[in-house]
């Protein structure tokens, strides 16, 4: 019960902090919570977690906040915006796994006491940020297109909600698909059955995540910016 009532608080500081980046920076923001977000869900997703019995990987909420960041761009910039912050957020995770994996090489000194731990988190990098990369581009860009496609569909102001979860429930599932299969299907220790409890709590917990941070976006959409 500590993890759930604890993940229903993490979620909304998430959603808060999430807001006060878009407020307090602007575009600008959002563009910087898509490299912080990228890099973060994976360090995140190193972590395992039971909750109600069930095995899920942590990383989930931030990362569903990259689609929310997105459709907003899209939402309020455009589509074309949309895509470089796709491409931003690509080259962060990129710059990031190159960069940690050059700093693993160094032999550490004998009073060194990171080295061990940076290992452990980055040292699963390569093949999460392989999964990572590859869901993301995929599903980041059909998200893009499914949700510019419903936009010119359903473009009235108070189907927001519509543009916001229809892009989402393809794109979120194609996107744990891809990561799930590349991150951790043949693993030692991740077992078919853990694989499937994985991929079928990533997506569910992406989809409620995305459902419940509807309310959030339309407060986003409603920020007002004088160079705007």
């Amino acid at each position: 019960m500590f993890n759930f009532l604890w993940g229903v608080l993490f979620v909304l500081v998430n959603f808060a902090l999430f807001l006060a980046c878009f407020r307090l920076f602007g575009k600008m923001g959002l563009y910087a919570w898509i490299g912080f977000a990228t890099v973060l869900a994976n360090i995140q997703v190193t972590e395992t977690i039971e909750m109600f019995g069930i095995v899920m990987t942590l990383g989930n909420t931030i990362y569903a906040s990259l689609y929310m960041t997105t459709d907003l761009i899209n939402e309020r910039y455009g589509g074309k915006d949309a895509r470089r912050a796709v491409w931003f957020g690509f080259f962060i995770l990129l710059a990031t796994t190159v960069m940690m994996q050059m700093v693993l090489k160094f032999d550490p000194a004998e009073s060194d006491f990171a080295h061990e731990s940076l290992s452990t988190i980055f040292g699963l990098m390569p093949r999460l940020a392989l999964a990572s990369l590859s869901a993301y581009l995929i599903s980041q860009y059909l998200d893009v297109r499914v949700f510019s496609a419903l936009k010119r569909k359903y473009s009235g102001r108070n189907q927001f909600w519509i543009r916001i979860n229809g892009s989402t429930i393809l794109s979120q599932f194609i996107d744990s698909l891809v990561f799930c299969t590349i991150a951790f299907a043949g693993v030692s220790g991740y077992t078919w059955d853990i694989w499937i409890q994985i991929f079928l709590t990533t997506y569910l917990l992406k989809f409620v995540i995305s459902v419940a941070s509807t309310p959030v976006l339309y407060i986003a959409r409603s920020f007002r910016f004088k160079d705007e």
